[in-house]
């Protein structure tokens, strides 16, 4: 029996903030590799996660939502979304069709008219919006833009998802797969347990912390018991917001603590001993090292 010949290709995911492109990301490759939130522009980096099927290795790019930048932090941001569009295989528009944010899909749409990339739309959160309204935004999306395929999908609930993965790998080229099999992104774990704090910061928090916090790695080791010591440094613009963060009695850093050290133990299959240290650094976001340390490219 002669096997099929592998194939592997680069799938861009592009939207406006909070459209679901890394929920879609996690459900693509099975397993988390992005962290998710309810509030806007949560991933700042271009992520790689890498999904399988049968023969095919799709590399996923999630990049962070695109919109009118305004500050440095902003810029480096949305370059690295462009980037991680550069030579793909196919772009996927992610579209939350509840929002849809018009103000900011149109920039978008005139951007992709000039590229050469396959282009797909796709319509998320169908498990949270009527039939009509969807098909409506379908048709006049796809009158917009020659779209190759059009899904609708739900991010959330995995809602054609398998379809759409099964479609997107039939249409991947012929090649050598760019990672091993058991790789699910190329994300480092350091990162990955930075990420995932942020992660909490946001969902425990809200809107009680602007979106300019960050967390900085500082250390990660394994102990000789086989287990891991991580510390971590918040980083907040402003010094009330130190005590947002630590809540009374350091309750608040404690319990944001305790779920990141908690699903990093499940993630990383070892015991995870985390340590949280809150810092004012109003200046942060003009801090090139800390550009570095997240993945982001310092852009003037």
């Amino acid at each position: 029996m002669i096997e099929a010949p592998t194939k592997c290709g680069v799938v861009a995911v592009i939207g406006a903030p909070n459209a679901g492109k890394s929920t879609l990301v996690n459900q693509l490759v099975g397993q988390k590799v992005a962290i998710t939130s309810s509030k806007a522009q949560t991933t700042r980096a271009r992520m790689l996660g890498i999904a399988l099927f049968a023969n095919v290795q799709m590399i996923l790019v999630d990049t962070p939502g695109i919109f009118e930048p305004r500050r440095r932090l902003d810029r480096a941001m949305v370059n690295a979304a462009w980037e991680g569009a550069n030579s793909a295989d196919a772009i996927l528009l992610i579209v939350d069709p509840i929002k849809q944010r018009r103000s900011e899909l149109e920039p978008l749409l005139e951007a992709l008219e000039k590229r050469p990339e396959r282009k797909i739309l796709v319509l998320n959160k169908v498990d949270k919006t009527k039939k009509e309204p969807l098909l409506e935004l379908a048709q006049e999306m796809s009158q917009r833009m020659d779209f190759e395929e059009v899904f609708f999908v739900s991010a959330l609930t995995g809602d054609g998802v398998a379809e759409m993965k099964e479609a997107l790998a039939e249409t991947m080229p012929e090649g050598v797969w760019m990672y091993p099999e058991d790789q699910v992104s190329d994300v480092s774990e350091r990162l990955l347990a930075a990420e995932i704090t942020r992660e909490q910061l946001y969902r425990q928090l809200h809107d009680e912390l602007p979106y300019d916090s960050a967390v900085r790695p500082e250390l990660y080791q394994h102990r000789p018991d086989g287990s891991l010591e991580i510390h971590q440094q918040i980083l907040v613009a402003r010094e009330s917001q130190r005590a947002i963060v630590l809540g009374k009695g350091g309750a608040r850093i404690k319990a944001i603590g305790e779920a990141a050290r908690m699903e990093l133990a499940e993630l990383l299959g070892v015991k995870v001993h985390l340590f949280l240290h809150v810092k004012h650094a109003d200046k942060w976001s003009e801090d090139k090292e800390m550009f570095e340390e997240t993945g982001l490219d310092w852009v003037r």
